[in-house]
């Protein structure tokens, strides 16, 4: 692509006052206002002084400009330019929202937790977030629930809570849990900021309590969960905080002596290839032609406790080659745990529905909350913008908020966008410009000709502005 005039021909002027850059926030607000945001946090808020008043609007603010990109409270500008008062009210200053942020309380955050909770409820019943309801009551499958943390790098001496963590990197910790099922890409179900010192498991139960219970809220009735973590994790207190939801578990445990005893009680031809990383199908034997194998063996979760503690399950085992094995036999080294790399998890599935092979396969997709890791903060959480902790706690839920927005929006497209990741949901669908004109009273928004996601975007304007009704057709 090259210009097609000189620098010469080209003038500038920030003077139009009928252009917007997002024209996306018309009906992606528009369905935030159908469920109910402003009122909740009418409802739910209580932060004090004239810094609190009005604080539905303010977080319908700052969940705006978060869908729209701003990653930072100065960012919230973007929400205050050309032709935005045409279109919303009550758009605060940058200043007014940062003011209002660092009047939270710990109470104050749980209080906007419990609005997010509602908000993710109404966006699910207006939008195919978790599929479509109707088929999901006649086939109602295993719902994924994950659970991790991730360090959000800080800057500045003067960030409350800020440490070093087990990634080394001085930030701040956030914890979430995301639910998805075979058909829908993960929503963010709970969130917590903790300090950038806090060990992984420290008050993930509380977490993963609320995370199952808000999974029972949002899904189909009788819809088994399934709670995926890895070993950070591996304790009685995350464990029976989702058993005791009506939860399953699959934990990555730690390879303690305990553990070593009961893969080496696994008999040798009890192994199975699977497909795994560079694998080969051969259709002559119908097997993978493979250098992964997985087995299981019965196992009793913390059995030196007393019996009402202990948690009857199986541990799923898969063994790699070690490639190092020559080394160590020819030190004299060699021996089972020489031969090959072990990798075990812990669960409670049932055998029947959850074959070796299955659970090796389903445990192995947690992975998928690292995108949402990343994916957060590619966005909102590219910062914490406040040096008051609990600022960025407020922050880090209402970036959940926006992120929940996006992917219901995108899901009401009818096209692949349901699982995009949140840069392009918003590229394609939230960053379009629009100039505004006026005709019998009416505002129209002319935008772009020839714009590749043209029908994605009126699918998404028709359907918010129906109104939207609960997705049960």
């Amino acid at each position: 692509m090259q210009l097609s005039h000189t620098p010469h021909a080209v003038s500038v002027s920030f003077d139009d006052p009928n252009l917007v850059s997002a024209a996306g926030l018309v009906p992606t607000m528009r369905l935030a206002q159908a469920a109910g945001l402003q009122d909740l946090g009418d409802a739910h808020l209580s932060v004090p002084t004239d810094k609190g008043a009005n604080a539905g609007a303010k977080v319908t603010s700052l969940v705006a400009g978060m869908v729209a990109g701003a990653d930072s409270i100065d960012d919230m500008a973007l929400l205050r330019h050309g032709g935005m008062k045409k279109l919303f009210s009550s758009i605060y200053a940058p200043s007014t929202l940062g003011s209002f942020l660092r009047k939270f309380t710990f109470g104050h955050v749980r209080q906007l937790d419990a609005v997010a909770s509602r908000f993710l409820a109404a966006l699910t019943g207006l939008t195919w977030l978790l599929g479509n309801p109707q088929q999901a009551s006649r086939t109602p499958g295993v719902a994924l629930l994950d659970v991790d943390d991730t360090i959000i790098e800080v800057h500045g001496h003067q960030k409350q809570g800020a440490g070093f963590g087990y990634s080394r990197v001085r930030g701040l910790n956030a914890l979430i849990a995301t639910l998805a099922t075979a058909t829908t890409a993960p929503i963010i179900v709970a969130q917590r900021l903790r300090k950038g010192a806090c060990g992984s498991p420290r008050g993930a139960n509380r977490l993963i309590a609320d995370a199952v219970k808000q999974a029972r809220r949002l899904l189909p009735a009788g819809t088994p969960v399934l709670v995926r973590m890895d070993s950070a994790y591996w304790g009685r207190p995350s464990l029976w905080a989702a058993i005791r939801g009506g939860a399953n578990v699959s934990v990555t445990v730690k390879m303690s002596p305990t553990i070593k005893t009961a893969i080496a009680t696994i008999d040798e031809q009890a192994w199975t290839t699977i497909k795994y990383t560079d694998a080969i199908f051969n259709p002559d034997t119908q097997q993978w032609i493979s250098t992964a194998e997985v087995a299981e063996v019965a196992f009793t979760a913390f059995s030196s406790q007393k019996k009402a503690e202990q948690i009857p399950g199986r541990l799923v085992v898969r063994r790699i080659p070690d490639f190092n094995a020559a080394t160590k036999a020819a030190a004299g080294q060699d021996g089972l745990f020489d031969t090959w790399r072990f990798y075990a998890f812990f669960t409670t599935t049932d055998p029947t529905v959850f074959n070796t092979i299955t659970a090796d396969t389903t445990h192995r997709g947690h992975a998928v909350i690292e995108q949402v890791n990343a994916d957060l903060k590619a966005s909102a959480l590219a910062h914490l913008p406040s040096g008051v902790f609990t600022a960025n706690a407020a922050w880090l839920v209402l970036a959940v908020m926006a992120f929940n927005l996006t992917r219901a929006a995108a899901t009401l497209t009818g096209t692949g966008l349901a699982k995009a990741t949140t840069a392009t949901i918003r590229r394609t669908l939230i960053t379009v410009p629009a100039r505004i004109a006026s005709s019998a009273r009416r505002l129209v928004l002319h935008l772009p000709t020839a714009w590749p996601w043209e029908a994605a975007w009126t699918d998404l304007f028709n359907r918010v502005n129906d109104p939207p009704a609960p997705a049960t057709a």
